[in-house]
């Protein structure tokens, strides 16, 4: 088994945007280890979470996390065999002559967390530790961002964010931490309520200055090592770990800054908007991991499936499970295809160019959004697909399911990702902005029968545009009642857009049709339509293979 060879969708779309024949090998690669190895140890380190060990036989404070050796190595591989925190940072790895494109990045992350969700908070938190530092720290870092981006594990160091305090939660305005300067250096004191990747090396957080404004105007970004320039423990106390409803095999706790040294980052009355790099980029490994949920959920159900027996045939070609499969692949699909072109325009956002830059930052937030929420839906459907077994912990779909609602949490809950999108449109004209993206793909379509297709979804990019301007119009409660509504239809619109000009792709290039059999499947999903034409063609959307133009229904 290799979790990439199953994907009909994987490789025809990230051909698209990489040279496929460069990334085979490295794809194989992992989809073997996800598919084996690492799927074991998810197991095992799952059943296993990290404990705390606060003190040491003579009483000295130490706050040691201890990992089952599962997780260590299933550490080894997500840092050191695919280098996933080295890969945007350095050339060379997997022989890459530059640094790897966040869209490969993407597309090989996708296929390992479907073994493993929560080891990639850490994963992602280190590579955007080194993002933010390289951006904001004016050259100060080059130790921390060499250990951020190692590509040998006894070498690594490995990065977190704590922001979330008790009285504030998402409301980071009201940040309580303090900073002060002592004896020619700064030191913090406070507290963080969730801090994921409790024991990292290299901390950002975020701290009141002295003199600083209220709100979030007034918040310095700080670098918080886990030890003293001499080598000592920093002021960074563990209190307890959370006792998670999942990702457990990764450790998140409570933590007390008493007098930790700490280094500004950047400029200190640009904290938080500099915190938001690394916040938004976590978030669109939020919606990576999403997909990569639901992808591992409709390979289990299929599978299943077709092995499970009932009523004298197997599940699979019984029109009921059919009907239940469907819209669980044509979600995931679509939602594959709107994480790699969001990482495309994040490629090219960094290499300067403005429109990918506004297009990424509400692109962002859309995905989490939707795909969070998709996933919970997905997995919960699998969960019922394996009927008994599958509530079962020795299957993977109640880890599946856990693991999907944190998603939907972390970096915002859905509300918070919302109002962000709002925050778009109202700096940004973001509706403008999504709506003639939509309309430019479309109107790009070569292939008669994809035209013909894409028809159907003109009136909806038409209502994404004026949803956006009565969001403008409407009055403060109005926008804010709409937001969700809002974020949703963009994100589906989107979702179909990007599957019709996959289509238009593979039909010209010579791989048939069967994107856009998804395509139409898709858009009659939105309708509610169930679409029972396509039920007979399920398989060849499960496996792949050439749909002719007289398939078409």
């Amino acid at each position: 088994m290799n979790f990439a060879d199953p994907d009909p969708a994987l490789r025809p779309l990230l051909a698209r945007y990489a040279d496929v024949a460069r990334v085979e090998p490295v794809l194989r690669d992992v989809g073997a280890v996800a598919a084996g190895e690492l799927d074991e140890l998810a197991a095992v380190a799952e059943a296993n979470p990290p404990e705390l060990r606060q003190y040491d036989p003579r009483g000295e404070r130490i706050d040691e996390v201890r990992y089952h050796p599962a997780y260590a190595e299933m550490s080894r591989l997500a840092f050191e065999r695919f280098g996933f925190a080295a890969m945007s940072h350095r050339s060379g790895v997997h022989g890459w002559p530059t640094p790897v494109p966040h869209v490969v990045k993407y597309a090989l992350s996708y296929v390992f967390v479907q073994a493993e969700f929560g080891l990639f908070c850490p994963v992602s938190m280190t590579d955007s530790a080194a993002r933010v530092l390289r951006r904001f720290g004016g050259g100060e870092f080059g130790a921390e961002i060499d250990g951020l981006t190692a590509t040998r594990y006894p070498d690594l160091r490995t990065g977190a964010m704590f922001m979330t305090e008790q009285q504030g939660g998402s409301d980071v305005g009201r940040t309580a931490t303090e900073a002060v300067r002592r004896d020619g250096r700064w030191v913090l004191r406070g507290r963080k309520w969730f801090a994921s990747n409790v024991d990292a090396d290299v901390v950002l957080t975020l701290a009141r200055v002295p003199g600083g404004a209220s709100g979030t105007r007034g918040l310095g970004m700080f670098l918080v090592p886990k030890r003293r320039p001499g080598g000592g423990r920093n002021g960074i106390r563990i209190d307890r770990l959370k006792d998670k409803m999942g990702s457990r095999s990764m450790a998140s706790g409570e933590v007390t800054l008493e007098d930790a040294v700490a280094t500004p980052v950047g400029e200190l009355s640009r904290g938080f908007l500099q915190m938001a790099e690394m916040v938004n980029v976590s978030r669109l490994s939020n919606a990576m991991r999403a997909v990569a949920l639901m992808r591992r959920a409709v390979h289990e159900s299929t599978a299943h499936t077709r092995e499970r027996v009932a009523f004298g045939a197997p599940l699979f070609d019984q029109p009921l499970m059919r009907a239940t499969l469907l819209p669980m692949l044509l979600v995931a699909e679509a939602g594959l295809g709107l994480v790699l072109e969001a990482a495309a325009e994040l490629d090219r956002a960094d290499a300067g160019d403005e429109r990918a830059r506004r297009l990424i930052r509400v692109l962002t937030p859309i995905a989490k959004h939707h795909l969070c929420k998709a996933a919970r839906t997905v997995t919960g459907e699998a969960m019922e697909v394996r009927g008994g077994n599958g509530y079962i912990e020795d299957w993977i779909n109640p880890r599946l399911v856990r693991d999907a609602h944190l998603g939907s949490i972390w970096e915002g809950s859905s509300n918070v990702i919302a109002l962000d999108v709002l925050r778009c449109v109202r700096k940004d004209a973001a509706h403008e902005l999504l709506a003639d993206t939509a309309r430019d793909k479309l109107a790009g379509l070569a292939d008669p029968h994809v035209a013909a297709a894409a028809e159907r979804l003109l009136p909806a990019v038409a209502r994404l545009r004026a949803e956006g301007a009565a969001l403008l119009s409407g009055g403060e409660e109005h926008a804010q009642a709409a937001c969700g509504g809002f974020t949703t239809r963009a994100a589906t619109t989107l979702m179909a857009a990007l599957l019709l000009e996959q289509a238009d792709h593979e039909a010209r290039t010579g791989l048939g049709y069967r994107k856009l059999l998804v395509a139409t499947a898709y858009l009659r999903h939105l309708d509610g339509d169930p679409a029972p034409e396509v039920l007979p063609l399920l398989e060849v959307l499960v496996d792949g293979g050439p749909v002719a133009a007289e398939d078409l229904v």
